[in-house]
């Protein structure tokens, strides 16, 4: 896997120059881009990015006069038409503990505003994230409503247990996508308007579970921009990878990454399946 993720590294990079030559830096500034992390981390994590690197992405966009919002409030902006420039969504997904230790602080210093998206089952512990051998250690429910009360991190929903939503019969991946939702209403005390598939994974079906359950807006992982006319429920969102430089980070942000890259539908389906991501997929698992 070390192989892989050199490989993809290697290919982000010879994408991001060849931005870098082709405007000269200059970000495309059509639409809203949303930017997501998974942890904030030393460890030796492939989900893992650096707090030096993410400090320096934070105090990159505050010198560059960028406002960044919660994902809700990024589908507000969209909603009312063209959003101001210089403005980005950020997220995190799965709720590790280090994103309250190291991104929260950061964040707030600067009056950055993130989503935080977590599973209800994982919190509880009935269920575990299956990529790991060992689990990072992850928020607490009393931490994710004190924190979710505070304000800079807003917190929604990211399935039950992060399944593979695509192999799930009708019932399992409606479970998984309402019962997400009055499982964090129930501790959170208000509604959550927010969901993110699990690894990016969605088909016809999903979405339709997703409006069903009466969320506003869900995320996906399919990179580029967002505008007025983009599907509130397949916002696009560009990862940050733990080794992405500066320069990876700005062409992130500013277009250079906005189609997926080579060879990317080939390895999703190699993990996920046939079809996996495609919003054009009817999944009906009777």
């Amino acid at each position: 896997m070390s192989v892989l993720h050199t490989f993809k590294a290697a290919g982000t990079r010879a994408r991001s120059a060849a931005w870098e030559l082709r405007t000269h830096g200059r970000p495309d500034a059509s639409g809203l881009r949303i930017l997501f992390y998974h942890r904030i981390s030393d460890d030796r994590d492939e989900l893992a990015v650096s707090p030096h690197d993410f400090r320096r992405h934070l105090d990159y966009l505050a010198s560059e006069g960028y406002r960044v919002v919660d994902v809700l409030e990024a589908a507000d902006l969209l909603d009312g038409g063209d959003p101001p420039a210089r403005t980005v969504g950020l997220s995190f997904d799965d709720g590790y503990l280090d994103v309250a230790e190291q991104a929260l602080p950061l964040l707030a210093e600067r009056g950055f505003r993130a989503t935080v998206f977590v599973a209800p089952a994982v919190i509880d512990g009935w269920a575990t994230f299956d990529w790991y051998d060992l689990q990072p250690p992850l928020l607490a429910w009393d931490e994710i409503v004190d924190l979710d009360r505070e304000g800079t991190l807003r917190f929604e929903a990211h399935s039950l247990s992060h399944p593979n939503l695509l192999t799930l019969r009708d019932s399992a991946a409606q479970e998984e996508i309402a019962g997400s939702k009055a499982a964090l209403e129930a501790h959170l005390r208000r509604p959550v308007l927010a969901f993110s598939y699990p690894s990016g994974l969605f088909g016809l079906r999903e979405r339709g579970l997703v409006a069903a359950a009466g969320y506003r807006v869900a995320v996906s992982c399919e990179p580029g921009t967002n505008s007025r006319g983009t599907d509130r429920l397949s916002l696009r969102r560009v990862q940050i990878d733990r080794r992405d430089g500066l320069l990876d980070f700005r062409a992130k942000l500013g277009g250079g990454h906005d189609s997926p890259p080579p060879l990317r539908g080939l390895y999703r389906r190699r993990r996920y399946g046939m079809g996996a991501g495609s919003l054009r997929l009817a999944s009906s698992r009777k």
